[in-house]
């Protein structure tokens, strides 16, 4: 059989009339924007994260730029961010006309290294913002302490990390201001484009709702120049519906991680993913490395296996970003992932005997190849 590298049937099965019931709700409220909705959404998201303020968003890139936004980041400053991230991560910064200043991950967790953020500390920077990539939880203490010492904001991109924690406390509530990410297929994902902003700090909630709306908290007064970046009633709707799955779906996440791990461990030279102590794992990926990757990717497609590759260029290679005159070789862990990584099919719903199909194949390629 067939296997695709996400299939959201398992998980819209389980709510399809529960979703189709907030549909109609939906529609026959007549109220579409910035409703009851909405505000339902909000402070059971707030809740979820453990923090005080949730602010609803069009979607993850725009929730970094309302972050950074109302932190007053803009020109001059800088921002430490991962040098193998997502480009949306670099992009925020450069949309509030801040500067990325790029820093290596560790190797064995894909996390941005606070040794390293030390060492790209200079007095224009003014903020670091660490993702939790591919659903681990990045070494938060450590990242505030830094912050602390240096009188540095931080903010958490937490698009990929929905319930992951550091030393349990969860993410999302670690930094003064925090942006996540409700695309489709995030751990908690919309039915379309969707994101959040998160904290404990009121004076920066009041920003954030202030910057998603034209800078206006009453209807036609606007106390700042600010954008279109609202989360709509509909995707909060659905939102609250899958909010309530989010733990029992993260909980077969972790499941199928597991029979990964112990079927793949010691299977050529693959690198499986490897969880610091205090760190926990949602999954949002399942990324393994191997030097024959580009092989090992046509080989699960010709066994009907789809797989992604999370992300094959970083963001100081990309056309994007030549004007900051970087080269191949400046950073090479960064590069070294790219050039290795592969995210295996993972999803809820997912059946045991799709993952040992998965794992099956990869042995026979090693077998063949080793």
């Amino acid at each position: 059989m067939n296997i695709p590298f996400l299939s959201f049937s398992g998980m819209h099965s389980l709510i399809r009339q529960e979703m189709l019931d907030s549909f109609a709700d939906f529609y026959d409220s007549n109220y579409y924007i910035l409703g009851n909705k909405l505000k339902a959404f909000e402070k059971e998201y707030a809740e979820y994260s453990k923090v005080s303020h949730a602010v609803g968003v069009s979607n993850g890139l725009d929730a970094l730029i309302v972050a950074l936004r109302a932190l007053q980041v803009g020109a001059g400053d800088e921002v430490i961010v991962p040098s193998n991230t997502y480009i949306a991560t670099v992009l925020a910064v450069s949309h509030v006309k801040a500067t990325p200043v790029l820093v290596e991950p560790d190797k064995a967790t894909y996390n941005i290294s606070p040794e390293n953020i030390k060492a790209a500390i200079t007095p224009k920077t003014k903020a670091i913002l660490p993702v939790h990539l591919y659903g681990q939880a990045c070494e938060m203490e450590a990242i505030m302490q830094i912050a602390s010492d240096h009188k540095l904001f931080v903010v958490e991109d937490n698009a990929q990390a929905h319930g992951a924690t550091w030393n349990g406390k969860i993410t999302g509530s670690w930094g003064h201001i925090n942006a996540t990410s409700f695309y489709p297929g995030k751990n908690l994902g919309a039915l379309g484009d969707a994101g959040a902003v998160t904290t404990n700090d009121p004076a920066l909630c009041n920003q954030a709702v202030l910057m998603r709306n034209y800078g206006s908290e009453k209807k036609y007064y606007n106390e700042v120049i600010g954008y279109n970046m609202r989360l709509d009633e509909l995707q909060a709707a659905f939102l609250s519906v899958k909010l309530k799955f989010i733990d029992r779906w993260t909980a077969e996440r972790q499941a199928i991680a597991n029979i990964y791990d112990q079927q793949l461990k010691g299977i050529g030279d693959l690198v499986l993913p490897f969880i610091k102590a205090g760190a926990s794992h949602v999954y949002h990926l399942y990324v393994v490395r191997t030097k024959q990757r580009t092989a090992l990717q046509e080989h699960l497609a010709k066994d009907g296996i789809g797989t992604l590759i999370h992300y094959p260029v970083p963001p100081h290679l990309q056309k994007a970003y030549e004007t900051m005159g970087h080269e191949p070789g400046d950073f090479p862990i960064a590069e070294e992932i790219a050039d290795t990584c592969l995210s295996l099919p993972l999803w809820p719903g997912m059946e045991p005997a799709q993952v040992e199909q998965v794992c099956n194949s990869i042995k026979k390629f090693y077998a063949g190849n080793v």
